[in-house]
C-alpha cells in the first residue's frame, strides 16, 4: 500500500471516530433526556419500592430435576410520555449509528496500517470501546435497559476521549516482538473480554444503587424508578461476566503460549503477566461465589467492580508505570 493511500485511511479512521464521539454525545444527550422525561402517570402513586427475587442457578431438586432459572420479573417502569419515546427512539438510533461510524473507524485504521487494528494501547481502546458498545446493543434488544445505556455510553465516549487525546499515536508498523499471528488470536481475546466486562462493570454498579434504593422501603422515583429490578440487574451482571470469563482465560492461555514462542517460556512473572493473572483470580472468586455460597446482590457486585479495577490497571497502569517485556503501549 502506498505511503499516501495509508494516510488517507489513516485520516479516515481519525474522522470516523471523532464523528462517533459526536454521535454517541447526541445518544447521551437523547437517553438522558427521555429518561428525565419519563413520569408516572398523573394520578397513580410512585412506583412501589420491589421485593428482590433470588436467581437459583441450576440447582437440585429432590425429584431429581433441576429448579429453573428464576429471573426478577420485569417491572413496570412508569409510563412514559409521547416526548420521552421519541427521545428514546432517537438516543437508540443514534448509538446504532455511532457504532457504525466507529467500527468504520476501526476497520479504516486496520487498513491504514496493514494488520490487525490493535497494536498499541490508543487501538486496544477504540476496539474495545467499539465491542463494549456492541455488547450493549445486543443486550438492548431484550432487556428494556435505556437507564443502563445512558452510563455505558458515558463510559464509552470517556473511553475514546481518553484514546485521541492521551493514547494516540500515528499509524505505524509493530514492534518485531509483535509480529506474530498471536497478536490477532490473543489481544482480541482480551479486547473482547474487556469490552464485555465493561458492561458487566456498569450492570453491577447500577445494582449496587438499585439494592440500596429498593431497601429503604420508600416509593422510587426520578431515575431510580426507570432502572431495572436489582435481582434482574444482578443476574444480567452474571450472566455478562460468566460470558467473558472464558474468553479471558483464553486470552491468558494464549498470552502464554505467545510468551513461550517469543522468549522461550511461558511465565516469567512479568507486570502484565501478574496483573492478567490477578484479574482471572478476582472474576473466579466472583464466579466461584455466586455458584457455591450463594453470594448475590452487592456483595457480588463489590467483587465484580475490584475485578474490573485490577483490569483498569492492567491496561493503564501496567503500560505506563511498570518496565517489562510487555511495554507495548505505544505512548
Amino acid at each position: 500500500m502506498s505511503q499516501a493511500l495509508s494516510a488517507q485511511l489513516a485520516a479516515l479512521s481519525n474522522n470516523l471516530v471523532y464523528a462517533a464521539m459526536a454521535a454517541y454525545t447526541v445518544a447521551l444527550l437523547a437517553l438522558a433526556a427521555q429518561l428525565a422525561a419519563t413520569r408516572t402517570v398523573p394520578g397513580e402513586a410512585p412506583r412501589p419500592v420491589r421485593e428482590p427475587v433470588s436467581v437459583s442457578v441450576g440447582s437440585s431438586r429432590r425429584d431429581g430435576g433441576s429448579s429453573p432459572k428464576v429471573l426478577d420479573p420485569a417491572p413496570a417502569l412508569p409510563a412514559a410520555s409521547s416526548r420521552a419515546e421519541r427521545l428514546a427512539r432517537i438516543g437508540r438510533s443514534v448509538l446504532v449509528l455511532a457504532t457504525l461510524l466507529l467500527a468504520g473507524g476501526v476497520v479504516a485504521r486496520g487498513l491504514a496500517a496493514g494488520r490487525t487494528p490493535w497494536g498499541n494501547m490508543y487501538e486496544f481502546s477504540i476496539t474495545g470501546a467499539l465491542v463494549a458498545a456492541l455488547a450493549y446493543l445486543l443486550l438492548r434488544r431484550r432487556y428494556p435497559l435505556d437507564a443502563v445505556g445512558v452510563w455505558l455510553v458515558a463510559v464509552v465516549l470517556l473511553t475514546l476521549g481518553l484514546a485521541v487525546t492521551v493514547l494516540y499515536v500515528p499509524v505505524g508498523p509493530l514492534l518485531p516482538a509483535l509480529r506474530s499471528y498471536w497478536l490477532v488470536i490473543h489481544v482480541f481475546a482480551a479486547i473482547v473480554s474487556a469490552g464485555v466486562f465493561t458492561v458487566a462493570m456498569v450492570l453491577s454498579a447500577l445494582q449496587i444503587v438499585a439494592e440500596r434504593a429498593e431497601r429503604t422501603g420508600r416509593p422510587l422515583r426520578g431515575y431510580l424508578a426507570t432502572l431495572p429490578a436489582a435481582g434482574r440487574l444482578d443476574a444480567l451482571a452474571y450472566r455478562v461476566t460468566a460470558f467473558g470469563f472464558p474468553v479471558w482465560s483464553f486470552a491468558v492461555v494464549a498470552g502464554a503460549i505467545w510468551a513461550e514462542v517469543s522468549w522461550g517460556r511461558y511465565w516469567g512473572w512479568d507486570p502484565k503477566e501478574v496483573w492478567a493473572l490477578v484479574t482471572w483470580l478476582v472474576y473466579a472468586a466472583y464466579l466461584h461465589a455466586r455458584t457455591t455460597a450463594g453470594w448475590r446482590g452487592r456483595r457480588a457486585s463489590v467483587v465484580a467492580l475490584v475485578g474490573y479495577a485490577t483490569l483498569l490497571f492492567n491496561f493503564f497502569g501496567v503500560n505506563l508505570f511498570f518496565a517489562g517485556l510487555h511495554a507495548y503501549g505505544g505512548v
